[in-house]
């Protein structure tokens, strides 16, 4: 695999449709809007990117796709996802849903390629091993599946001499059970990278919601964390004091958490300045107190984030 930034950046949020930026986020993003956002990024070194097909099912990858051909294939790092549920729309092949997704990228192969949930571990696993051998897909892994099924997953792979080199999961202040259910340390044993997604909590963790600001009405975001919002206040209170003791903001501060808990997260990116604050992010060092202060709050705000597409890793 090729030598990784310390953080992804995610392209959920970009494009329009059926899981896409409007839908999920209330944004409605193309690529006049984004191509800042892409050129910045890469001018600092921040040159993974994450999508996947499901996301406005293709128009996530193809914004991702129009800057990608702007740049040499090895200046950047592409993953992008097989989503089971969509499968039928690809003859339930999984190498022709990569081929679909390369085709919109502009690429002849793919970084990093993963299984987005774990439908059917048995299924759909063993179909990584072909993509690897033919070189389409360069590293494998799975994503939103729980310590049995991950280990499930490696196990079948190295029965076909490959092996998981990725897992990405929901990881924050707010759910951290892939930690507390023993993954992470899976990941550590077994030299698998963890990417930490919805580290933010799609802006919850930003510092610019709360319940004076909640997030505009209309998006899933909004109808998941609004109400939610009163029992993160200490907690994002917290986060601007450490913020401020360290000449960083509320959003850095989750991220600098997530990097010192050693994930590599995945940020989400719809303006130039959250590249910035990724930037940032990326150099701070949090006291092992100042960790457990947030952790600690964290828990006392007792929410579920937990979506409807994912589960309790424990």
């Amino acid at each position: 695999m090729k030598k990784l930034p310390k953080i992804a950046l995610g392209a959920w949020s970009w494009g329009t449709g059926m899981a896409g930026g409007d839908q999920v986020f209330g944004n409605n993003l193309g690529e006049k809007d984004l191509k800042p956002i892409f050129d910045v990024a890469m001018k600092h070194g921040l040159n993974l990117w994450d999508t996947a097909t499901v996301y406005g099912m293709g128009s996530s990858e193809d914004i991702l796709g129009s800057f990608v051909k702007g740049v040499k294939r090895d200046e950047v790092i592409i993953s992008t996802k097989f989503t089971p549920q969509i499968a039928e729309m690809y003859d339930n092949s999984m190498e022709k849903m990569a081929d679909a997704s390369m085709k919109r990228l502009g690429i002849d192969d793919i970084d990093i390629y993963w299984i987005h949930n774990p439908a059917d571990v048995e299924q759909w696993t063993p179909q990584l091993a072909p993509l690897v051998k033919n070189g389409k897909v360069k590293a494998v892994g799975v994503s939103n599946h729980n310590l049995t099924e991950l280990k499930r997953a490696n196990e079948i792979l190295s029965g076909l001499g490959c092996k998981i080199e990725a897992v990405q999961n929901h990881f924050s202040l707010l759910n951290r059970s892939s930690e507390t259910s023993g993954i992470l340390d899976y990941c550590k044993e077994n030299d698998i990278i963890f990417f930490a997604y919805m580290v933010l909590e799609q802006g919850a963790l930003s510092g610019k919601y709360d319940t004076s600001h909640p997030f505009p009405e209309g998006s899933d975001r909004a109808r998941s964390y609004n109400p939610i919002l009163p029992q993160l206040e200490e907690l994002t209170k917290l986060m601007q004091e450490i913020g401020e003791a360290n000449g960083i903001s509320v959003a850095q501060v989750a991220t600098a958490w997530a990097i010192n808990k050693g994930t590599l997260p995945i940020i989400g990116v719809t303006k130039v300045h959250h590249v910035e604050d990724a930037v940032k992010a990326a150099g701070m060092v949090l006291t092992n107190d100042e960790i457990s202060r947030l952790e600690s709050v964290a828990d006392k705000a007792n929410v579920s984030t937990i979506r409807e597409w994912e589960k309790k890793m424990e």
